[in-house]
């Protein structure tokens, strides 16, 4: 079984991303889904479209300044602070 190393590669990741989902290096996988847990948590889905994710302090420079975005491009957006 194959596993996708470009997926499962730890990163390091900015000090914006890290102030919502931990210490890195981590793979992808892993911010994406320390992301999720921290838009959950802080109620952070618009409930008019849970598609969409309202951004507060935290998320705001994660998001280049947008206070909502679309989970497409959060996950766009998050790229660019992974390295």
């Amino acid at each position: 079984m194959a596993i996708n190393s470009a997926l499962s590669k730890p990163l390091k990741l900015s000090s914006e991303l890290e102030a919502v989902v931990g210490q890195g290096p981590m793979p992808r996988t892993e911010v994406v889904k320390q992301l999720w847990v921290y838009i959950k948590k802080h109620d952070l889905q618009n409930p008019k479209n849970k598609r969409n994710i309202m951004a507060d302090d935290k998320l705001k420079p994660i998001f280049g300044g947008k206070s909502e975005v679309s989970m497409f491009e959060m996950t766009k957006l998050v790229s660019a602070h992974l390295s």
